[in-house]
């Protein structure tokens, strides 16, 4: 079996796939790519199958040797790629781009000018032993294959079913994050202001963000109108869930299956995947669409 040597890794470097979906009776979350678009095209472009186990590169920052010829591609935030030949020499390529691999050729992802998370796919995908049915690591539960670590082997498997069409895709165009929500289930449980605070103001991401939420901040906080508790209930990825601050948490791939905060607004599943892109200290806005 090809395989892939991880020769250098930076935190938060994962092996994750479309989830493993099912389990929220038991208490347990779907996980699976924190930007789903962006691991579904690094598939497509190998020819994968959509359910291929892909790696997720938190800020980039991962080097790895291949023992084959391997097809592999690399989306999501946009890292500077350098591959090296067994003999020293040193080739240009990029992200977004098909890449083609010898035996022996050391593949090295640095750190993106923007966006938090990078995806690297291969040809057959990482058929590291899956977990309940998937190969996601999930940050919430600790459940599925740990997160990687140098000198971790990394085996290739038979998850593709046709060949590369393409040799490059064009890189999303950069700009101002909007995140679009739909109101509720909850909105009703804050003043009519609601509207005008999430919308007409700019927020930022804090630095307690991770694939479980991104914690969110703003100069005016929401404003409840019903203060009472309010039972736990289930929740869905995308969820804007405001604890007692007012300021949303917008729940990602591990978040909690369920929540007892009211959740005002959920994100379309386009915007989930821009947030998972954003950075702390990054500013975004709202836009109600529904």
């Amino acid at each position: 079996m090809s395989t892939l040597t991880v020769l250098q890794v930076g935190p938060g470097t994962s092996t994750q796939d479309t989830g493993r979906p099912g389990f929220s009776d038991t208490g347990l979350g779907a996980a699976g790519a924190a930007d789903r678009g962006s691991a579904a095209l690094a598939n497509r472009m190998v020819g994968n199958r959509p359910d291929a186990a892909v790696l997720e590169a938190l800020l980039g920052s991962v080097t790895l040797r291949t023992d084959a010829h391997v097809v592999a591609a690399t989306t999501g935030a946009p890292c500077p790629v350098e591959v090296a030949s067994a003999d020293g020499r040193v080739r240009g390529a990029a992200a977004y781009e098909v890449l083609h691999l010898a035996p022996g050729d050391v593949l090295r992802l640095g750190v993106p000018t923007s966006g938090l998370r990078a995806y690297l796919a291969v040809r057959g995908g990482l058929a590291v032993e899956p977990v309940l049915g998937s190969r996601s690591w999930d940050s919430l539960a600790l459940l599925g294959p740990a997160p990687l670590r140098v000198d971790d082997v990394l085996p290739i498997g038979d998850a593709a079913d046709a060949w590369p069409n393409v040799d490059a895709v064009a890189p999303p165009v950069s700009g101002d994050a909007v995140l679009d929500v739909v109101a509720g289930p909850r909105d009703d449980w804050f003043l009519p202001s609601w509207r005008g605070l999430l919308t007409d103001q700019e927020h930022r991401v804090t630095q307690d963000s991770d694939r479980v939420g991104v914690r969110t901040t703003a100069a005016r906080p929401l404003v409840r109108a019903v203060t009472r508790e309010l039972p736990s209930e289930g929740v869905e990825t995308g969820s804007l869930q405001v604890p007692p601050d007012g300021h949303p948490v917008l729940f990602l791939a591990d978040h909690p299956v369920t929540g007892g905060y009211p959740v005002v607004a959920v994100l379309t599943p386009a915007s989930v995947d821009r947030a998972a892109q954003l950075r702390p200290g990054d500013a975004f806005r709202f836009r109600l669409v529904g």
